[in-house]
């Protein structure tokens, strides 16, 4: 107990004595490492902006931006509690700063991490010991080592104190950098409102998630049912990313047969396979340095999804036929409307790829769910319309609004833009779209019929008498539509079971029901 009580005091005295920041930092990181046989002890700050820790030690590799979760300091930050880290558990980790770190520590086999903060609670920065024989309890239990960390917060945030402005400065820029942030997300979300229309506070929060999303480099999933909106979430993420100035590469999962994903995902040499008579260049490549979208993820073949999983892990990949691999850096965001958690249980996706590519999930409501959406999304649609047709109605009755809010919209928003579309057509110009032009029950099946069985006399629903037919080719694309429809409901919206019942590919079915906007139950 002497030892230790005399031991205390010299390494205390020590601390005292430092007379900068950087020397307090690197004489405390040196007491830690050799009083308690660290085989390495790295001390980071966190800057005037509290947006990056600092490590000195390490020079240019040795900044870590706060809002990367790439890298363990981030989630450390945000949480505010010490924990332990594993070898195993750091190699995982794609950061080059955090791995120069690894690297300069001798890769050893646990890592301590633990968040230094002030009297009122602010975070100053990190310290991360290194340990090949891990007995943190023991080292981080005792009482010298929670005495050093005590004394080493208060002469951090003396150092901190001793230049009154540079305190003043830290807390100035942090409350101008909150305003601006603030400020910054609300013009965002108000441009955002130019197209994610909707007053509800389901969409409100969704436009700020987007914007929060945007600012960062995680891999966004979007789910929601069809017609919702998907493709707009994608594109207001691309928007105000800091890669907007770069492509935006859109891929239909659903659309594009499965011998034909994977070469217009990766690309392939010429001679590559049979009918390759040239080069093509992959959307992966071509999506570098911008967004590759993958709309209705939820389809992509089994195959494919583990090379998918693979080059989301490296940034790597091979055209078909190729020798070589490429790199290509880009931002993913995934879209589906099937639940994928079924999917999962019922064997068709992978379990690695869904939390590969849902680091932040966005949910899209169905409009039945965002009643208060109704108005200003219809009064949108008019004034799409009006402003590309060069005139249309003033607005929408509040009977035909009324009428709306009765109805189901299976199709969700791209459904009300075609039944506003259709009604600005037969509103003369200048009046407000009324009830009877609406006509929900003969463009647009009702609830019971949209999903309904076969009528009475054996036809499908919305199939008009054959003596009323003039267009046979429309006619015979709103009989394929129907039957597809009502498979659809025979087998509660699986693709794959109407698919086979029909005698065709999942794919085909697939291209058919986003041909005739036909949509699942």
């Amino acid at each position: 107990m002497q030892t230790e009580l005399h031991t205390g005091i010299d390494l205390a005295v020590e601390l005292l004595r430092q007379e900068s920041l950087p020397d307090l930092l690197k004489v405390a990181s040196r007491q830690l490492q050799n009083t308690f046989g660290l085989t390495r002890c790295w001390s980071l700050e966190l800057d005037l902006s509290g947006r990056n820790l600092q490590c000195a030690a390490l020079g240019e590799q040795g900044e870590f931006d706060c809002g990367d979760f790439s890298h363990p300091f981030a989630h450390l930050i945000q949480q505010g509690k010490a924990r332990e880290l594993s070898r195993a558990a750091s190699y995982r980790l794609d950061h080059a700063g955090f791995q120069a770190m690894v690297d300069a520590s001798g890769r050893p086999r646990s890592f301590w991490l633990e968040p230094i903060t002030g009297e009122d609670g602010r975070t100053l920065g990190i310290l991360v010991l290194c340990n090949e024989e891990p007995d943190w309890s023991g080292i981080t239990g005792q009482p010298l080592y929670r005495g050093l960390l005590t004394l080493l917060a208060h002469q951090w945030v003396s150092q901190l104190r001793s230049s009154d402005h540079v305190w003043q400065r830290r807390l100035l820029k942090r409350s101008l950098d909150n305003l601006h942030d603030a400020e910054s997300m609300r013009q965002r979300c108000q441009q955002l409102a130019d197209t994610l229309v909707g007053s509800s506070m389901a969409m409100t929060d969704l436009r700020s998630q987007i914007v929060r999303a945007a600012g960062s480099q995680l891999a966004v999933l979007v789910q929601g049912e069809t017609g919702c909106g998907k493709d707009l979430v994608a594109k207001g993420i691309h928007q105000f990313s800091d890669r907007a100035e770069g492509p935006m590469v859109v891929v239909n999962c659903a659309a594009i047969p499965d011998s034909l994903l994977e070469s217009e995902l990766f690309g392939h040499t010429k001679g590559a396979f049979s009918g390759a008579d040239r080069a093509k260049e992959g959307l992966l490549a071509q999506a570098n340095g911008g967004t590759l979208f993958l709309d209705e993820i939820g389809d992509m073949p089994m195959a494919l999804q583990s090379k998918l999983l693979r080059v989301l892990e490296s940034r790597h990949f091979r055209p078909l036929g190729a020798q070589q691999e490429q790199h290509s850096d880009f931002r993913l965001v995934a879209a589906t409307h099937q639940p994928l958690s079924q999917c999962i249980e019922d064997g068709r996706f992978r379990r690695d790829l869904f939390f590969r590519l849902s680091q932040f999930p966005l949910r899209v409501l169905p409009l039945r769910d965002r009643p208060d959406d109704l108005e200003p999304l219809c009064r949108h649609f008019i004034r799409e319309y009006t402003a590309r047709e060069g005139s249309g109605p003033m607005g929408i009755s509040s009977h035909s609004l009324k009428l709306l809010s009765g109805y189901h919209f299976p199709g969700n928003a791209r459904e009300l833009r075609n039944i506003i579309e259709f009604a600005c057509l037969q509103t003369p110009v200048g009046d407000d779209i009324q009830p009877e032009v609406l006509r929900l029950d003969d463009l647009f099946p009702s609830q019971e019929s949209c999903f309904g069985a076969e009528e009475s006399n054996g036809s499908l629903a919305g199939i008009p008498p054959a003596d009323e037919i003039f267009d046979l080719r429309a006619a015979s694309q709103a009989y394929e539509a129907a039957i597809i429809r009502e498979r659809l409901r025979q087998y509660g919206g699986n693709r794959a079971q109407a698919a086979e019942s029909l005698g065709l590919p999942k794919r085909t079915l697939a291209h058919k029901c986003l041909k005739y906007q036909v949509t699942e139950v």
